[in-house]
């Protein structure tokens, strides 16, 4: 549903400009950023695992997304008792330099089109051993939330996952929400009613 495109990488770089954010160059400037807070940790729980070979330096991304992270993951978890796994979030301009390297279907490091993981703004969720309806279930809460500007999403083939860029709105939005469409419709098209369908934000959910 959401092919990667050159006009999805403008889109996230235009965000990652609205909000002024650094592509992170360096180790150092990494460590800057979690120091003063701007990058925060992902948490794995009951909801949430992440890969074990992701570098434990990289596992931060910007609170805005973290947010995002945990309640689609408590989310997940309500409905199918299993949990979302997180294979990338923050990288360097390095660490981009070095898997373009080795991939070249990997998105440049630097002008209009570079990785939005550079800023942090973004996270790699496996797709990867999903049921079909565990992936519908994903792509219309994507669905929803990209038809709010909330997020960016790609669906990647190559690496099986879903990639999403989270919008610094979503920490605006989230506090004025109490209720999230999260189940489909019937007929398992996202584009349906969705607002037929709210559960609770972050409790309660089905």
């Amino acid at each position: 549903m959401f092919r990667p495109s050159h006009e999805s990488l403008l889109i996230q770089n235009a965000e990652i400009d609205r909000l002024d954010l650094p592509r992170i160059q360096d180790e150092t400037e990494l460590e800057a950023l979690k120091a003063d807070g701007s990058l925060v940790p992902i948490v794995p729980g009951e909801t949430l695992r992440i890969e074990h070979s992701l570098d434990p330096s990289r596992r931060f991304c910007r609170p805005w997304t973290r947010d995002f992270v945990d309640d689609l993951s408590q989310a997940y978890y309500n409905r199918f008792h299993e949990q979302i796994q997180v294979n990338s979030a923050v990288r360097t301009v390095i660490v981009q330099k070095k898997l373009r390297r080795h991939n070249r279907n990997a998105a440049p490091y630097e002008g209009d089109t570079a990785s939005s993981h550079l800023a942090g703004v973004t996270v790699d969720l496996q797709r990867r051993g999903m049921t079909k309806e565990q992936i519908r279930w994903m792509e219309h809460y994507l669905f929803y939330m990209k038809a709010l500007g909330l997020v960016e999403p790609e669906e990647e083939r190559r690496h099986w996952c879903f990639h999403i860029m989270v919008s610094g709105h979503y920490s605006e939005w989230r506090q004025t929400q109490s209720i999230i469409p999260l189940e489909p419709q019937q007929n398992d098209h996202p584009d349906s009613d969705i607002a037929n369908s709210p559960v609770a934000l972050g409790s309660g959910l089905q």
